[in-house]
């Protein structure tokens, strides 16, 4: 089985930190490692580090803030295994999340980056009845441009031998590689993506279940949404570069869904206005997503509507009462 290295950025993660270690340390997979980075947090984040590498498992790297890109970065260059996994230390795994990953990568030799669905939980760790269920299987560059089937940065289990390959150095860095751009502050999981699928041959790959909890933090939502089309425009500038003729041809539709998205979360933060805005610009973009994600987008647009026409009030009622059904049914 091979040995896997677990990096866990963590910045300021005092709250939630010991919650996604213990979820690290429960993992039914032993052969593992944990290198929790501690990205220059100025509360108690590293003294809840230190109170799990009694565990011989577990290690802490300390370093000046660089960003969640940067942590990873420091992480893996810091790795011992040949599969590397990230946990950000808001999030959980379940039990059987590394074992899934494990027996899928070594059935499977071309396949270079593997991962699963997730579920939302809110801030408090309950499950909110929502979740990420991606395309699995049949994964290309268009898939990850468009959708990101990869989901959040806590649900990938990557292959050594696939950073290696991407594997950069700019002038600035003398110290080490850089596998993620530390240059973006957001989008920085898409660009690596979608790098690896404009210049590699490993293969994308997802397995079925939701085995990562993937934690949702609500308010102010809707004021980053103007900084993450940003860094998701510079991210296609720069990568326009190495394949010119795939994002002539690929752009307009998969800025339709980056904005279908930030759609998607200016509900979530009950923004009306931007909403309704954001609704606008994908249709304006492209109405593709209509057709091949039909649900999704009818739902974004009557939400956009519902929440228009009628205010925060219709959809916060509609959010709790499907959060309480959940917990009902769980219960039950």
């Amino acid at each position: 089985m091979a040995f896997t290295s677990i990096v866990v950025p963590a910045f300021n993660a005092e709250t939630t930190l010991a919650d996604t270690l213990l979820s690290l340390q429960r993992q039914t997979c032993t052969e593992f490692e944990v290198i929790v980075v501690n990205d220059g947090s100025t509360d108690s984040t590293a003294t809840v580090a230190a109170g799990f590498c009694s565990d011989p498992r577990f290690r802490v790297i300390h370093q000046k803030n660089r960003g969640l890109a940067g942590a990873r970065n420091s992480g893996i260059s810091g790795a011992q295994g040949d599969v590397v996994a990230f946990c950000d230390a808001d999030d959980m795994w379940e039990p059987e999340k590394l074992a899934c990953h494990i027996s899928h990568l070594a059935a499977s030799p071309r396949v270079g980056i593997s991962y699963a669905g997730s579920a939302f939980i809110s801030e408090d760790g309950a499950l909110m009845g929502q979740a990420q269920r991606p395309r699995l299987q049949n994964i290309d560059a268009k898939h990850i441009f468009k959708r990101n089937p990869v989901g959040n940065g806590s649900a990938a289990v990557i292959r050594r031998a696939v950073f290696d390959e991407i594997a950069f150095r700019p002038r600035s860095e003398s110290e080490r590689d850089w596998y993620f751009d530390e240059t973006f502050r957001q989008s920085e999981d898409i660009e690596c993506w979608l790098r690896i699928a404009l210049t590699t041959n490993w293969a994308f790959e997802g397995i079925p279940g939701l085995l990562t909890r993937y934690r949702i933090n609500s308010g102010g939502l809707s004021a980053a949404t103007d900084r993450q089309l940003a860094a998701w425009e510079r991210m296609v500038r720069k990568l326009s570069q190495t394949n010119p003729k795939f994002f002539a041809q690929e752009t307009g539709v998969a800025r339709a869904y980056q904005l279908r998205y930030l759609n998607r979360r200016a509900i979530s933060d009950l923004d009306s206005r931007r909403a309704v805005r954001l609704g606008r610009a994908w249709l304006a973009c492209s109405l593709q997503p209509l057709w091949e994600d039909p649900l999704k987008s009818g739902a974004t647009l009557a939400a956009t509507a519902l929440l228009a026409v009628t205010g925060p009030k219709a959809i916060r009622k509609t959010m709790d009462l499907t959060a309480r059904v959940h917990r009902t049914e769980a219960m039950s």
